[in-house]
């Protein structure tokens, strides 16, 4: 069991630890963020656990969504690199779009991908 899986009734001991408004208000804007409450916060962030926010789900959700883009297009691109007859109508022009929009959405990938990973400076 983990340490945040532990029932309530089990925590009987206290820390009070004194902190200025505004530190106060930037740890509850930080545990708002993370979708905890500030007590599991403070304790999660006091034994050194990195701090999993909501803001992180929401970017494997557009990962996964612009993931799905960049599979739609490879699949376009396949067929007409088959020579498949439903794609026979396709000219140059489309294929060079069809190109671009692979290589938009992989950069998009790309940018979501260094926003998860790399910290943000913003509160």
């Amino acid at each position: 069991m983990e340490a945040d899986e532990q029932p309530a009734a089990k925590r009987r001991q206290h820390l009070r630890v004194p902190v200025l408004p505004e530190e106060k208000e930037l740890i509850e804007a930080n545990a708002k963020r993370a979708g905890v409450s500030v007590a599991r916060y403070l304790r999660d962030v006091g034994q050194g656990y990195q701090i999993k926010g909501v803001m992180d789900y929401e970017y494997v959700r557009e990962l996964v969504r612009v993931n799905g883009d960049l599979g739609r297009l490879g699949g376009l691109l396949k067929l007409w690199l088959t020579d498949d007859p439903r794609t026979a109508r396709f000219g140059d022009a489309t294929i060079l779009a069809l190109l671009g929009r692979i290589e938009a959405t992989q950069d998009e990938m790309s940018r979501l991908m260094k926003s998860v990973v790399q910290p943000r400076a913003e509160p």
